[in-house]
Formats: structure tokens, sequence, C-alpha cells
């Protein structure tokens, strides 16, 4: 089913950065009604990259549910501040995870970014995800 807008809350994380990385993905509709939870390992990577990964699959998954307008939460302020454009993108490696967020947002009528402490309980949902899936790498690794 199409919504006009969606929510989507995000995280990433990585164990000693770089580290274990993985992301975790909590969509829902306008009410709040969870539609979808998301969490994969994303090997060995920084947090940053982590939580710009979590924007880029985010923005996929969200094509199967809306192309009207996304409300994404993040509690990665430098990744809201330089999606927003008020911090400017100076690594590398960043700066191409970056420019595919934004070729990401021509499918949808619009996409917002706003911060949110990490109390937030869909973005602790998010967290959850990730760290989960880092528990069952690490389990597998042992």
């Amino acid at each position: 089913m199409k919504h006009k807008y969606i929510r989507i809350y995000a995280d990433g994380a990585s164990r000693n950065n770089p580290g274990n990385a993985a992301i975790g993905i909590v969509i829902c509709d306008e009410k709040d009604n969870v539609l979808e939870k998301f969490g994969k390992c994303i090997g060995i990577q920084t947090n940053n990259f982590a939580e710009y990964t979590a924007v880029i699959e985010s923005l996929k998954m969200a094509k199967n549910y809306t192309k009207n307008e996304v409300q994404f939460t993040s509690d990665s302020q430098l990744v809201v501040r330089q999606l927003n454009y008020i911090y400017k993108v100076k690594n590398k490696q960043l700066k191409q995870l970056f420019k595919q967020v934004k070729q990401l947002e021509n499918n949808f009528d619009k996409v917002e970014y706003k911060h949110s402490k990490r109390e937030n309980n869909f973005i602790e949902m998010a967290d959850g995800m990730a760290n989960k899936a880092l528990d069952e790498k690490t389990k597998v690794l042992k």
C-alpha cells in the first residue's frame, strides 16, 4: 500500500570506529505504525559511513511505501546537518555517499531530514536493529 507520507528512523553503528559496522532502520506510516524494521551488517566501517549507509538503504526501501513525502530522523547531527546543507561534506568517502542520497531524493516529492536525541523510541528501535545485526555477526565469528 502506498502512503502519502512516511517517517523513517535510522541509525548506523560501528564498534571500535572503524570496526564492525551495521545499520538499523524503522519505517513508519504517518501515524507512527511500524511498517518495516531492518538491520544488517555492512563490514568494517566508521560510524559516519554507517549513518550515511542507513540513509541510503532506507531511501531505497521507502520507494516501496511512497513517492510523496519522507521524513527522515537520525541521531547523527553531522549527517542531518550535511544533508540539510548546514555543514559541508569534506570527507571524500562521505561525499560519494552524500551524492547517492541526493540522487535517491529524486524518487520523492519531498525529503526532510531531522535530528533527534538517541532517547527517541524509534531511534532506540533502529539502534537495536543495528546492534542485533552486530551481535549476530559476532556469534557467527566465534
